[in-house]
C-alpha cells in the first residue's frame, strides 16, 4: 500500500525547503534534496508532525473525500469522541449524532461506545497475566508504528486489542445487516483526527481486511456538521455513550478508564519517544501500564482538527459531567472475547537496516562511522539530512556526495 496516499503528502510549489519538517520527524523520514523536502514514505509512521510545524501548510495530511459516502446506499458515520471538542457550548453528543443524520448518514456508531467494550475487554485480557509489563496501549497507531519499527524489543508489551473504530465499525455494519440491508450497501465511514488512523484503517491494522470502507477528516465534515447542528428541529436521543468512552478522546483517558492506577500517560512525539527509549532501557519496569498519544493532549491534538487541543479537551470534560460512566458492557454485545483482539499481530519492520546483506551491512557500518569521525557532529540539517549520522548513511548508500556537508567545508 502506497503510504504517500495515506498519510501526509508534498505540496512542492509550497514547500520552501526549510528543513522544519526534517529535524522534527521523530523516525529520520524526511531528507530536503534540492530545496525541496522528500518523504521517505518506509520510514513515515503517520504521526504528522511534519504538518504541525511547517510553517508554509506544504505537507497536506491524507483522507477521503466528503463526496466517497455518496458511493453506498446505507451509510454509516463513526465519530471520534475528540469530535464532540470541536463544538462550543455543546450540552448533549446527541445533537452530534443528530447532525451526521441530516448531512446525509442513515446511522451513526459512536467509536466512545466501542472505548467502552474495548476498555472491559482489556481488562479481561490484562487479567490473563500473558502480557509483560509494562503494557502499552495499541490505541494510537502512530505510536505502534514507531514500536514495530524501531523499538521491536518492546512488541511484546503492547496489548493485542482492537482500536476502538474497529470494534465500532463491525459492530455498526453487523447492526446494519442485521436490519436485512445488503452488505454491498453498506458503507462505513470514520470521522478522523489524525492521519495516522487512515493509514491504519486503510491497512487493516491488526485485522485481516479493513474494517472500514473510508476515512473523513473532522475539519472537513466540520462546517457541513455545524450548519446542521444549528438548524436541527428536533433532537432523537440516540447517544449510548458514557465518560469512560468519551475519555479516551484526551491523553490518559484510556488508562484510567481501564482502572489502572499505577499508569504512566504521555502525549506528544517527543515525550513518547523518551518513554519507548526508558522502556527499552528497563527504566519504567514498575509500571503498569503506558498510554502513548502521538498527538498533543491525544486525539484532541490531531492535525484534521480545528480547535485549539486544550479547548478541546476543556470542552469534553464539561461535558463528560452530565455522562453516567459507561453504557456499554460486553455482556450486552454478547461477543467473545477474541472479538476484541487482532486478527493477526502486526510484523516488525527493518526499515532501518543498511542492507539485506549481513556482511555488506557490517561493512556499510563501518564506513559509517569512520565518515562520522570527520563530519562537525552540529547535526545542523544544512546538508538536507537530520543529523551527521543521517548524512553519512546518505553517502554511504549513494544518496548524497561527502562533500555535501557545508560546515566541513566551512572549516577547510
Amino acid at each position: 500500500m502506497d503510504k504517500s496516499l495515506n498519510t501526509v503528502m508534498l505540496d512542492s510549489s509550497k514547500c520552501k525547503g526549510c528543513v522544519s519538517c526534517m529535524k522534527r520527524c521523530p523516525t529520520e523520514a524526511i531528507r530536503v534534496r534540492d530545496g525541496k523536502a522528500k518523504v521517505i514514505y518506509d520510514r513515515c509512521i503517520g504521526c504528522a508532525e511534519c504538518v504541525r510545524v511547517c510553517p508554509h501548510q506544504a505537507k497536506l495530511p491524507a483522507y477521503d473525500s466528503f463526496d466517497i459516502i455518496h458511493n453506498y446506499k446505507y451509510k454509516i458515520a463513526l465519530p471520534a469522541p475528540s469530535l464532540y471538542g470541536q463544538f462550543q457550548n455543546l450540552d448533549s453528543i446527541d445533537r452530534v449524532l443528530n447532525g451526521l443524520l441530516a448531512i446525509g448518514f442513515d446511522d451513526v456508531y459512536e467509536v466512545s461506545s466501542a472505548a467502552e467494550l474495548v476498555t472491559e475487554a482489556s481488562h479481561k485480557i490484562i487479567a490473563e497475566g500473558k502480557i509483560e509489563k509494562p503494557i502499552i496501549s495499541s490505541a494510537c497507531p502512530a505510536v505502534l508504528e514507531l514500536i514495530i519499527m524501531a523499538y521491536h524489543g518492546l512488541k511484546d508489551h503492547i496489548i493485542d486489542t482492537l482500536a476502538p473504530v474497529d470494534v465500532a465499525a463491525r459492530l455498526a455494519r453487523e447492526r446494519a445487516i442485521a436490519k436485512g440491508i445488503p452488505s454491498k450497501d453498506i458503507g462505513v465511514f470514520f470521522i478522523s483526527p489524525c492521519p495516522a488512523k487512515v493509514f491504519a484503517l486503510k491497512m487493516g491494522l491488526g485485522l485481516k481486511e479493513p474494517s472500514v470502507d473510508g476515512v473523513l477528516a473532522t475539519s472537513e465534515i466540520y462546517f457541513k456538521l455545524a450548519n446542521a447542528m444549528s438548524t436541527l428541529d428536533e433532537i432523537k436521543p440516540i447517544a449510548k455513550s458514557g465518560y469512560s468512552g468519551v475519555y479516551w478522546a484526551s491523553s490518559g483517558g484510556e488508562a484510567i478508564g481501564t482502572g489502572f492506577k499505577n499508569y504512566l500517560a504521555a502525549d506528544g512525539m517527543e515525550n513518547v519517544v523518551t518513554v519507548l527509549k526508558d522502556m527499552e532501557d528497563g527504566k519504567l519496569n514498575y509500571i503498569d501500564f503506558v498510554e502513548l498519544n502521538a498527538c498533543p493532549s491525544g486525539c484532541v491534538g490531531g492535525v484534521l482538527n480545528i480547535e485549539n487541543p486544550f479547548v478541546a479537551r476543556a470542552r469534553l470534560r464539561l461535558l463528560r459531567q452530565n455522562l453516567p460512566k459507561s453504557e456499554n458492557s460486553l455482556a450486552s454485545v454478547g461477543k467473545d472475547i477474541d472479538f476484541y483482539r487482532w486478527e493477526e499481530m502486526p510484523k516488525t519492520k527493518d526499515v532501518f537496516k543498511l542492507d539485506e546483506n549481513r556482511l555488506l551491512a557490517l561493512q556499510k557500518l563501518d564506513e559509517i562511522e569512520k565518515l562520522l569521525a570527520t563530519l562537525p557532529l552540529l547535526d545542523c540539517g544544512s546538508c538536507g539530512a537530520p543529523s551527521c549520522r543521517a548524512f553519512a548513511e546518505d553517502v554511504i548508500n549513494g544518496v548524497i556526495d561527502k562533500d555535501g556537508c557545508v560546515r566541513k567545508n566551512e572549516n577547510h
